[in-house]
């Protein structure tokens, strides 16, 4: 028995450290470039969404809402409070609902994370997130009407913590954060992936997700999303050991959709922000896109 569990041991340790030293430099890379978006370009991509009330765009807005919501590197619940300052100053709800979106999707560190999957699945994330908040905006644009959508009350923006005077000394902190924040999350990504590699046949995962059951691989993969997402850099180890047994792309976009979109611990402040009613019509509105995106990512 004790030599069955040694085996065992070596085996997936074998595995963890084979995919750890594949994705470790998209690991690092990523937290670099989400560090530096922090530091030194946060307050301007927020100064040009406000800007954005200035101009008379109308719903031609929703798309550099959509793009400053991606190159933002908050996370929910930084997003949230800047998001109720925006609203304080009048700022449209549909710019908001697909600024918000967007940057719950993706931020310049996942996208770093994200080029580890390939350039075919990068490319897919980018643009579905993109779409996304597209949608979402449009959604919200006729769905507001003169009422407010959004409830941001008791919302506020924390002070920053980059306040070191010493840009070198602030980029060091917050790299410091980004690797306590993230770091437990990546190794667990790899374990898991380590754990599936070892003990899930490929070909009974590529049966599931796979090109063979399109339509129905693309529904798990995005209802498995939902509980298993807890951090963007720690289940690009995961999607990429299922891209490498078989999962199609369609359902690795359907999950990287529904997994940060319903990350467990966003939904208390999204229920607060939007209310009972319309928090139920967000989580249809994100598993119906989700679907619907793999669905046509399979079909292209």
């Amino acid at each position: 028995m004790n030599e069955t569990i040694k085996r065992e041991l070596i085996y997936v340790s074998y595995y963890f450290m084979v995919q750890f030293r594949q994705i470790f430099r998209y690991w690092i890379l990523g937290m670099l470039i989400g560090s530096g978006v922090s530091v030194f370009a946060k307050n301007r991509i927020h100064r040009l969404f406000a800007e954005m009330q200035k101009k008379k765009w109308g719903i031609a807005g929703l798309v550099p809402a959509c793009l400053l919501g991606i190159a933002s590197p908050l996370c929910m619940y930084g997003t949230i409070p800047i998001a109720a300052s925006f609203s304080e100053k009048g700022m449209r709800d549909d710019w908001l609902a697909s600024f918000m979106m967007a940057s719950i999707l993706l931020n310049p560190q996942l996208i770093i994370y994200s080029t580890a999957l390939g350039t075919e699945v990068l490319l897919i994330r980018l643009i579905s997130c993109f779409f996304c908040g597209l949608t979402a905006g449009v959604f919200v644009h006729f769905l507001s009407k003169k009422r407010p959508f959004f409830r941001f009350d008791g919302f506020r923006v924390k002070e920053s913590r980059d306040t070191d005077p010493n840009p070198i000394l602030r980029f060091g902190k917050n790299f410091g954060r980004n690797v306590k924040a993230t770091g437990l999350y990546f190794l667990a990504g790899i374990f898991l992936s380590a754990v599936f590699q070892r003990y899930v046949p490929s070909e009974q995962f590529a049966k599931l997700f796979g090109d063979q059951n399109k339509g129905f691989g693309v529904l798990m993969a995005a209802t498995v999303g939902v509980p298993l997402y807890a951090c963007g850099g720690g289940t690009i180890p995961l999607l990429q050991q299922w891209l490498w047994d078989g999962m199609s792309a369609g359902a690795a976009s359907a999950f990287m959709i529904t997994g940060p979109a319903t990350k467990i611990t966003n939904l208390g402040a999204l229920k607060i922000v939007l209310g009972k009613g319309k928090f139920i019509l967000y989580l249809i509105f994100v598993m119906l896109f989700s679907f619907l995106t793999g669905f046509i990512v399979n079909k292209v």
